[in-house]
């Protein structure tokens, strides 16, 4: 299943073929993209379209963490427009959009997406129109994979509690209980727009108000919690992320899920926004909390095997291992080898 799509001449020119500072910046960071790059950029003249209310300006920004495929090539095709910046170097996913924002800063808002996310028909619309109350400062489309499957995308603020309720209960169990679960997993939940603690960064539209309030993503976490120390700091400022169903898009993803060296990375990351958050206190727990799942899953399951023995390894009140060093540069991504969060 793919995105809709709207014709080219019924939505609003790129900024830069018109000469000006874009409305939003739509910021994607690659790393191996090809298979999948194209179908991103070919789905955002639609998702800015914006029928007799007029429109907003927008430059697409790639940030390519050193490919070695034809990703930048395919870009260039597929968006001649498109700003193209080559890191060279693969320095993580915040990193990435951190140097997207740098080079185009955007009037009104930021777009952030995975090179695997193709938006549909008029979601960007639909998010700036729920961006616009000035408590909100993020906002995030109704998510789902290609085969049309909701995505559970909404998240609980992390807490030692929910973390033992998903060892204990699993995930989906868990979900169904605010008090016991992070993920938001019943699909009722998902019908109607709310204000979240957090979600999964796969899509995001970010105001310039919270962006200049929030600063930096935090390029500590290379990949997997960024997102959510950026949303979580959004909040601290006053900002808002509002889930906005009418806004829709196809999100591949799973890398994480596949892959038993970014799972560990995912889980000790938890570990480390704990850190950042809480202190060391409630990083020790936490750690504790994330090896009693693995530990109950880690005989069956090679993901959760690799994640047990990094969390064994690492003391939260010492640092935390470079996380290309426990997984080697190549094969990891500013996002997975396809995607982002």
């Amino acid at each position: 299943m793919t995105a809709d799509r709207e014709p080219a001449g019924s939505v609003e020119m790129p900024a830069s073929l018109a000469g000006t500072q874009p409305d939003v910046t739509v910021v994607v960071v690659t790393f191996n993209s090809a298979e999948v790059i194209v179908d991103c950029l070919d789905a955002l003249p639609g998702a800015f379209a914006a029928g007799a209310r007029g429109g907003l300006s927008w430059q697409v920004v790639v940030v390519d963490n050193g490919s070695t495929d034809d990703t930048t090539v395919l870009v260039g095709k597929a968006n001649p427009d498109a700003l193209v910046v080559e890191t060279g170097v693969n320095n993580g996913y915040a990193a990435g959009v951190n140097a997207g924002l740098a080079t185009v800063q955007p009037r009104r808002a930021a777009l952030v997406i995975n090179p695997d996310v193709q938006l549909d028909r008029g979601s960007v619309t639909a998010l700036w129109d729920a961006l616009r109350p000035f408590d909100t400062g993020i906002c995030v489309p109704r998510l789902r994979d290609d085969q049309g499957r909701l995505h559970h995308s909404l998240r609980r603020e992390p807490t030692v509690l929910r973390a033992l309720g998903e060892a204990v209960l699993g995930g989906e169990r868990s979900g169904r209980t605010a008090t016991l679960g992070e993920v938001v997993t019943d699909d009722r939940l998902y019908a109607s727009p709310q204000v979240a603690d957090w979600a999964t960064g796969a899509a995001m539209l970010i105001s310039r108000e919270c962006l200049d309030a929030v600063g930096p993503w935090d390029e500590s976490f290379f990949l997997y919690s960024e997102e959510t120390d950026f949303i979580l700091r959004a909040r601290d400022h006053g900002f808002l992320l509002r889930y906005v169903p009418p806004a829709g898009a196809v999100h591949l993803g799973g890398d994480q899920h596949f892959s038993p060296q970014l799972w560990a990375l995912g889980q000790m990351n938890r570990v480390r926004l704990q850190r950042h958050r809480r202190g060391v206190a409630a990083a020790r727990a936490m750690r504790w909390a994330l090896i009693l799942n693995a530990g109950l899953r880690a005989r069956r399951s090679p993901t959760h095997r690799r994640a047990l023995q990094l969390l064994l390894s690492i003391n939260p009140a010492v640092g935390f291992p470079p996380a290309a060093s426990l997984i080697g540069a190549p094969g990891i991504s500013g996002g997975p080898p396809a995607a982002g969060p």
